[in-house]
């Protein structure tokens, strides 16, 4: 069995790349999902064939069956859950209004998941906003207040703190986050309350606000109402299949000899959740949602390139660990929200946890799922925050995305989202972050 080259991550290199200027460069052919597909197996198919000829096959089977299927299944399963329930009302979208989705969206994120709450509230911020001339902020705001870091408190906020509370951290620990999670939210909220204002007032300079409301004029009584409300208890079932059937609570599903329905047991309950959706979900709340399969489809078709391609890219890492020098909670927090940003957070949290463990350890310090807490803190902090910084950071942000330009909003390109966005907001704030906490 070979090594694992540093040119091997290449095509992982040339998928982030084409990502990022495709939509720039072939708008029109890009926007079809079948051209993407075509562009993702010209990348996937060559790695995985490599990979196989040094004997590293496994790994990729492993990255897909293992970490991409249950990925994508849990984002489809919240997709077609959330866009079962229709929130009608009559309101106007001031500043005001938009915090407070947001920090609703922020509060719930640590229980639900991101990914659960960034689903679940999408379709209404842009319902509120559809009559809006500048909205594309608002949801960049949204891909990093409520689909990254909001989920900081719990392990089912985020994939990277479940996999960092199944190597030991108790499940209340992450509670111990608070000063940072309140200190970023703050900071988000007031720049984001400041920014729409001042694009409020622009708006509606010399105009009256006026609520944006395509319903008959009876139901401008009803300030707000709730369609396909079953699709709650799919969504409490969902986050309690995440929560409690895995290898922690069921030993069975980590064995190497157990039947297939075992080890997927989580996502074969996840599907009939699904199934279970579709079929007790009238059409019509979802033809008043825009539903689509598109938004899905486009995720679906991308990470598993991204996933594929990144195998390489992560056993790499992985074997030259050790040659790092990181010693500093610093300096594990940027190691890991760089890599983060690019990469999907999971792994990358495991990886330098992997670090972490191989470090000493001075005498009488706290030490939490085997390695120093503040070290801990600086890696799920760094996962978690860092996943805002790109549109595939986190695999909420792409799907956010989706959704939002299906709906008309014109977003930003993946080059455009960092530098007119995350560069100048998210990551000023990080840093602060890092010198007040680290």
């Amino acid at each position: 069995m070979q090594q694992v080259e540093a040119w091997m991550m290449i095509p992982f290199g040339i998928m982030l790349l084409v990502i990022a200027v495709a939509p720039l460069i072939f708008k029109n052919k890009w926007e079809k999902n079948l051209n993407k597909l075509i562009f993702v197996l010209a990348l996937s198919i060559p790695t995985a064939a490599y990979m196989a000829y040094i004997g590293l096959g496994d790994k990729v089977v492993d990255q897909i069956f293992f970490d991409y299927l249950p990925f994508i299944i849990l984002l489809c399963t919240l997709f077609v859950v959330t866009g079962g329930i229709k929130i009608k009302y009559n309101m106007t979208a001031t500043p005001l209004i938009n915090a407070i989705v947001l920090l609703i969206g922020f509060n719930i994120s640590s229980f639900i998941g991101t990914t659960g709450a960034a689903m679940l509230l999408i379709r209404p911020l842009l319902e509120i906003n559809k009559c809006r001339r500048y909205k594309a902020h608002t949801i960049c705001f949204f891909i990093a207040l409520v689909a990254n870091c909001g989920g900081v408190l719990s392990p089912l906020g985020d994939p990277p703190l479940f996999l960092l509370y199944l190597r030991g951290a108790p499940f209340e620990w992450f509670t111990h986050l608070f000063p940072e999670w309140a200190f970023v939210g703050a900071s988000l909220l007031a720049i984001y309350f400041v920014t729409d204002k001042i694009l409020y007032r622009k708006e509606t300079e010399g105009k009256v606000p006026t609520v944006c409301n395509d319903e008959d004029e009876d139901d401008e009584q009803v300030r707000l109402s709730l369609s396909g409300a079953i699709n709650i208890f799919y969504i409490i079932a969902t986050v309690t299949t995440v929560a409690f059937i895995n290898e922690s609570y069921i030993p069975a599903m980590g064995r190497e000899d157990a039947p297939l329905y075992i080890k997927f047991l989580r996502e074969i309950i996840l599907t009939a959740i699904i199934f279970l959706s579709l079929y007790t979900t009238k059409k019509s709340v979802r033809r008043a949602n825009n539903f689509s399969w598109e938004p899905i489809a486009e995720v679906a078709i991308l990470f598993i390139g991204i996933f594929t391609t990144m195998t390489p890219a992560l056993i790499y890492l992985n074997a030259h660990a050790s040659s790092l020098g990181l010693t500093e909670p610093w300096q594990f927090f940027y190691s890991t929200g760089i890599l983060s940003s690019f990469l999907d957070n999971a792994p990358t949290a495991v990886a330098f946890h992997t670090v972490a463990t191989g470090l000493p350890v001075a005498e009488n310090a706290a030490v939490v799922a085997g390695i120093p807490e503040m070290l801990l803190r600086a890696i799920s902090l760094g996962a978690v925050f860092f996943g805002a910084m790109t549109y595939i950071g986190n695999g909420p942000n792409f799907m956010v995305k989706a959704i939002a330009e299906r709906e008309g909003v014109k977003m930003p390109s993946f080059l455009g989202y960092m530098y007119k966005f995350s560069l100048i907001v998210l990551l000023p704030i990080y840093i602060i972050t890092q010198l007040i906490f680290f």
